[in-house]
Formats: structure tokens, sequence, C-alpha cells
């Protein structure tokens, strides 16, 4: 079992930035598919952007150009480093792991990021 802790939400104004972080409990090293999701208030949780074993990565159309994931395997942590932040932006962003050939698929609680116009 890994446990996912995401940090960095927070308030921000319109055209601001903001790197979210996911600490993993365990080696994420083999995970098939890292990445973010956001569920705003109302609205179904949808993607944000993924990274795969491999590195490839993709991303909703709503963040592209604005949002880049990364990953450390080394020390076990996801990133999301958000540029020109819109007010349409303000969701829970959650953090996922997954091994897919292993049908495990981990969640963090999720951190609140809150865009001001």
């Amino acid at each position: 079992q890994v446990q996912l802790v995401e940090s960095g939400g927070g308030l921000v104004q319109a055209g601001g930035s903001l790197r979210l972080s996911c600490a993993a409990s365990g080696s994420i090293f083999s995970a098939s598919s890292v990445g973010w999701y956001r569920q705003a208030p109302g609205k179904q949780r949808e993607l944000v952007a993924t990274i795969t074993t491999g590195r490839s990565t993709n991303y909703a159309d709503s963040v592209k150009g604005r949002f880049t994931i990364s990953k450390d395997n080394g020390k076990n942590m996801i990133y999301l480093q958000m540029n020109s932040l819109k007010p349409e932006d303000t969701a829970v962003y959650y953090c996922n792991a997954a091994w897919g050939h292993l049908g495990w698929d981990y969640w963090g609680q999720g951190t609140q990021v809150t865009v001001s116009s």
C-alpha cells in the first residue's frame, strides 16, 4: 500500500503561480502512471496531468502550456508547477499513483487551490 500526501495548495491571485507536491510513502518508480486530478465544487473529478513510467506526459487541454508535471523517483515525489493561474483552476487537487498491470490505484486526500480574480 502506498500513501500519498499533497502539499502546496493555497490562495493565489489570477496570473500567479503555485507548486503542488505529492509525497509517496513507497516507491513510485514502477507505477504505470502518476498524476494530478482536480475536482471543483459541483463538478466531477477531472484529469489535470499524468506522467508515465517512460516519462510521457498528458495534460488536459485547459492547462496545456501553463502547468508542468514532473516526478522524482529517487525521492518518491510528484510535482505540479502551475503558472498563469485562472479562477477556473480553483479546485481540490488530488495526487494519484497507479499500477495498472496490478490493479493498484492510490489517491491522496487533496489540497485546495483557490484562484481569486
